[in-house]
């Protein structure tokens, strides 16, 4: 599937309900996504599918996932973030 194609579903996918999550993961998907290789995209699509508390306690640095592709995924989000 095309990134043209799989773009729109992942804007769904990053609209959280917590405001936190969407001013971090909305943005990347416009900004930062295309830039990944094809692995790192097939990890933020995991990414997306995480459960909300842990995935604002991996942004706001109050936990760290067990999985290291994910949590250094959410380490380029932030740096992105901080640029």
């Amino acid at each position: 599937m095309s990134d043209l194609m799989i773009k729109p579903r992942l804007r769904w996918a990053c609209r959280r309900g917590m405001l936190e999550l969407d001013v971090l993961l909305a943005p990347f998907v416009e900004e930062g996504y295309d830039a990944l290789s094809l692995a790192d995209k097939q990890t933020f699509e995991r990414l997306l599918a995480c459960d909300d508390p842990d995935l604002f306690a991996w942004f706001m640095g109050h936990a760290k996932s067990e999985d290291a592709d994910l949590q250094r995924l959410v380490g380029v989000i932030l740096d992105r973030v901080r640029v």
